[in-house]
């Protein structure tokens, strides 16, 4: 049995003598008597073990910046860790850093993406007995080999609303190796998000030109929270593969962030992947009946070239620290969402979406991008990322080959990353 697979199946134990951190809203002995955050071995089938296993999207960092904490140790809350990480069988993430809307109204949105990465790249070599920063597929192999997770630095937000290529030069030199185009949900000069105002009919000029400057850098370009004209067009200017890493399916759940068919035909045509999202607003067409009420979908007038809302105005009466605290008050694991049985689904109802996705653009297009640490409703069967198996169970239910199982769990991520990045 090579290295990889003995620590692979090896369940971890957190380190003797680390602490909790102090800002921690769950206290310790919430986990110790709680079953679901308790550390303990967990069911494990034979092909997850030996897999390579990749996640498209999980939220990192975001703790770290405003609680000072560490993700290498065992959280008693929220679903992301690397000690959690290494007992559900991952050998890479997208590990993704985040700069939210909080931080455009004051134009902090440079000055907050700069400061995540560094702490990424600090929280990568602080835990370096657990993951290593990967900037190759031959880097993630070559750290999987060594026994330690791959990260691989990708952006959700803004890192300028202008798209300045200097800054974008910047973050590739510091690591960066992939990034998403829109500013999370918001529309930005050069770039129409899903679920805000529609400025540029998709991408402008400037668009083309940063996804050229991405495509000469070697950078995965991330056409998720994009409208689906913007993504068709993203995938038609690439001369690489373009990546969706993570969403459902719009015609299994309408709502604006789910992609289109023919958007993910138009990935799937260029050689891209789309993430499978892990939450039940995007997959479960029973709980997004129960809460789109709550979700007015406001009609898109014709696009009208002009200055995105975003842009028009700006606070200065906050500092980036204020920010930071109103921040701090919406991140998903500082609070429990309950839902109602009829509408919590099972991991079978996400093999289901899988399904779909395999059918519509086949095995080599579709892969797993969870959003953990970002908010998803998650399937009954999974708490937290040490239960990344049951998505392999609920793919064998299906009749799934070993092969394409494979794929989707982590081999299509890497193959886009070789294409792209080397």
């Amino acid at each position: 049995m090579k290295r990889r697979d003995v620590i692979k199946s090896l369940t971890l134990l957190p380190v003797a003598g680390s602490t909790l951190p102090i800002q921690s809203l769950v206290s310790a002995s919430a986990a110790e008597n709680n079953p679901v955050l308790a550390p303990g071995p967990k069911p494990m089938p034979e092909l997850h073990r030996k897999a390579f296993v990749m996640d498209g999207h999980t939220h990192v960092m975001s703790r770290e910046l405003v609680l000072k904490s560490d993700i290498g140790e065992r959280y008693p809350d929220g679903t992301v860790d690397l000690q959690r990480a290494k007992e559900g069988g991952i050998d890479a993430l997208f590990f993704s850093v985040y700069t939210p809307e909080n931080y455009y109204p004051g134009r902090f949105e440079t000055k907050n993406t700069f400061r995540v990465v560094n702490l990424a790249l600090d929280q990568i070599k602080k835990n370096d007995a657990l993951i290593e920063l990967a900037l190759t597929a031959s880097d993630i192999e070559r750290i999987n080999k060594k026994g330690k997770m791959a990260a691989f630095l990708d952006l959700e937000g803004g890192f300028d609303l202008y798209g300045d290529l200097d800054l974008l030069r910047a973050l590739y030199k510091l690591g960066l190796r992939s990034l998403q185009l829109t500013a999370h949900s918001t529309t930005n000069a050069f770039i129409d998000a899903c679920n805000d105002v529609y400025t540029w009919g998709g991408i402008n000029d400037h668009g083309r030109a940063v996804i050229r400057e991405m495509n000469d850098l070697g950078m995965i370009i991330n056409v998720a929270h994009a409208s689906n004209d913007a993504i068709i067009q993203s995938a038609a200017a690439s001369r690489h593969p373009v990546v969706y890493t993570h969403g459902g399916f719009y015609s299994i759940v309408d709502h604006p962030r789910c992609i289109s068919d023919k958007a993910a035909k138009a990935i799937a045509a260029k050689g891209g992947v789309i993430g499978v999202h892990f939450g039940s607003l995007f997959n479960n067409p029973k709980y997004w009946a129960w809460q789109k009420p709550n979700y007015p979908i406001r009609v898109q007038p014709n696009p009208q070239p002009k200055i995105p809302r975003i842009l028009a105005t700006q606070v200065t009466n906050q500092t980036i620290e204020d920010v930071d605290k109103e921040f701090a008050r919406e991140l998903p694991f500082t609070y429990n969402e309950t839902i109602p049985d009829e509408y919590w689904m099972h991991v079978d109802q996400l093999a289901k979406v899988i399904d779909y996705g395999v059918n519509l653009v086949g095995e080599d297009h579709i892969a797993l991008g969870s959003d953990l640490d970002g908010g998803p409703e998650l399937p009954r069967e999974i708490k937290d990322i040490s239960d990344y198996p049951q998505i392999t169970i609920a793919m064998q239910k299906l009749g799934y080959s070993d092969q394409r199982i494979r794929k989707i769990l982590g081999l299509n991520w890497l193959r886009v990353i070789r294409q792209v990045a080397g």
